[in-house]
């Protein structure tokens, strides 16, 4: 089966940290950029320029982003919501760059979660499109989005249906239309978990038969009641070769929304459980898997408790006989003994062998005997 390309956000910086404790140091947080910046991954958003009354993780911001090393060919990006955070975020670039994408009208669904989230309403949100196309036709932009937030439900309003959904997203695609600007991306976010693999599957099928244009899809999905990474694999059994896939993913599955009342139990689909399935499904990441599961120990580590992701607990799939596990291997009971997939067989050495005789290695395929 034909995939689509993969691109991966990696969002713990910023989506994660939202909903830690704003005691964590500046410290800790570039140690744990410059670890995620050494795994391969293409794209980190190292934080948010917005207003500590809201965030107060994010006050000190500024001295994150003057600490981290930058590594060649990672895009380093940064959130802003408004043009004050737009300017402050701007001092910094480079190393900063914008994400890819395209001028687009966004609003949520939920008009509930907009006022506690933006402190907008919805028809404030909606009130801005029309600045937004003049800005992309002033600028000769010669593509635009189509986005939506709160899409598959609200935790305050309940779900909203494909028609709903669709509705909003024709009327922004004809406002495209009329300015003459083709629409190629499409933004839709899930804050509040409620996406199923089933509903993905529908919404992006209904997307991609109504405006064959559209190429590029940027899902922002979050994981409180775990359909995070089955809702990504069914967008990679919709899309084929002819799309580009954009995932916005955290190391350890950590992330939430304050504004959306489930608190850390929000979550995201884990970084390394995300990457683990692209690579078993053979689409390739570039991510050294054991230095991004490294990272999430420092992470747990630094936060001092475990996070939601489950690579970095059983480790991979033995890719290779070389990689499979000792027969004679002791028994493991703890999240530590389990690490020997990475440390080596010493970390569940303290475990009990309880068999009479030692164990035979398995006959392997092609080897001889």
């Amino acid at each position: 089966m034909a995939y689509p390309a993969v691109h991966l956000n990696e969002d713990s910086m910023r989506e994660g940290m939202q909903i830690e404790s704003a005691e964590i140091s500046v410290k800790d947080k570039i140690r744990l950029i410059d670890a995620l910046s050494a795994t391969g991954l293409e794209q980190i958003e190292v934080g948010s320029f917005v207003s500590p009354r809201y965030t107060p993780s994010m006050a000190r911001i500024d001295e994150v982003v003057q600490g981290f090393t930058p590594v060649p060919g990672v895009r380093y990006t940064a959130l802003a919501l408004n043009e004050k955070g737009s300017q402050r975020r701007a001092a910094y670039m480079p190393p900063l760059e914008l994400a890819p994408g395209a001028p687009t009208l966004f609003t949520h669904l939920c008009d509930t979660f907009a006022r506690r989230n933006t402190n907008r309403s919805r028809a404030e949100e909606v009130a801005g499109w029309p600045a937004i196309v003049e800005a992309a036709r002033a600028s000769h932009a010669t593509e635009a989005g189509l986005g939506l937030g709160a899409a598959w439900g609200s935790n305050f309003e309940g779900p909203f249906t494909l028609e709903q959904r669709m509705e909003v997203l024709a009327e922004q695609h004809a406002r495209w239309d009329k300015a003459g600007i083709p629409v190629t991306w499409v933004q839709i976010a899930d804050p509040m978990s409620w996406c199923m693999p089933d509903a993905v599957e529908t919404q992006l099928l209904a997307l991609t038969r109504t405006w064959p244009g559209i190429r590029n899809i940027h899902l922002h999905l979050h994981d409180g009641r775990g359909m995070a990474l089955p809702s990504i694999y069914a967008a990679l059994r919709v899309l084929d070769e002819r799309f580009e896939l954009y995932l916005d993913v955290t190391a350890g599955g950590i992330g939430g929304c304050p504004y959306c009342g489930n608190g850390q139990a929000t979550g995201m689909a884990a970084t390394e459980d995300v990457v683990h399935m692209l690579e078993t499904m053979g689409i390739a990441t570039d991510v050294d898997l054991g230095k991004l599961i490294e990272a999430v120990w420092l992470l747990e580590q630094i936060l001092g408790r475990p996070t939601m992701g489950h690579v970095s607990k059983a480790g991979p799939r033995p890719a290779d006989p070389a990689g499979y596990y000792d027969p004679n291997l002791p028994l493991v009971q703890t999240f530590e003994q389990a690490r020997h997939f990475l440390l080596g067989p010493e970390a569940a050495e303290a475990g009990q062998r309880p068999w009479r005789d030692p164990i035979p290695a398995p006959a392997r395929a092609g080897q001889g005997g």
